[in-house]
């Protein structure tokens, strides 16, 4: 009977929070965005907890994919790679579409990387996308989210 209720726990925990059975997160609402002329598909992380876990356990992304935090406020955003298995490159993004700066992030450590200035939005793609598409600091990203803040 032990073995039977153990094994319901496990399965609760395991449901309730991808972090414990570390999986990732795949079913986020998705938004398209643009770089001047290129196209990215941005699973949106918009509640603490999805922002939380982020891309946390990827093994793989494709290159046109990436991940919008979008957070309540602009502040001073920090991210680290805890539990990241892929090299990310992070744009932080003022609410006009600007990117306020970016850094690439190793994968399964705790550093901390910010953002220069407040933003509301950041941006996380495979490492080296920005710079192959010769994306930099000022650009304006282009899309829904940052509609509503010009």
């Amino acid at each position: 009977m032990f073995q039977r209720l153990f094994a319901l726990l496990a399965l609760s925990l395991t449901a309730m929070s991808p972090v414990l059975a570390q999986e990732p997160q795949m079913n986020l609402q998705r938004v398209r965005l643009t770089a001047g002329m290129y196209q990215i598909d941005a699973q949106v992380a918009q509640q603490p907890r999805e922002r939380e876990i982020g891309l946390m356990f990827r093994k793989e992304m494709p290159q046109q994919e990436g991940m919008l935090f979008v957070f309540e406020e602009p502040t001073t955003q920090c991210f680290w790679m805890k539990n990241t298995i892929l090299p990310l490159t992070a744009a932080f993004v003022a609410d006009d579409g600007r990117i306020v700066n970016l850094v690439d992030m190793q994968p399964q450590t705790t550093n901390t990387h910010c953002s220069e200035a407040p933003v509301r939005y950041v941006l996380e793609m495979n490492q080296g996308w920005f710079a192959k598409k010769n994306i930099k600091k000022g650009v304006k990203l282009g899309g829904a989210p940052f509609e509503t803040h010009r």
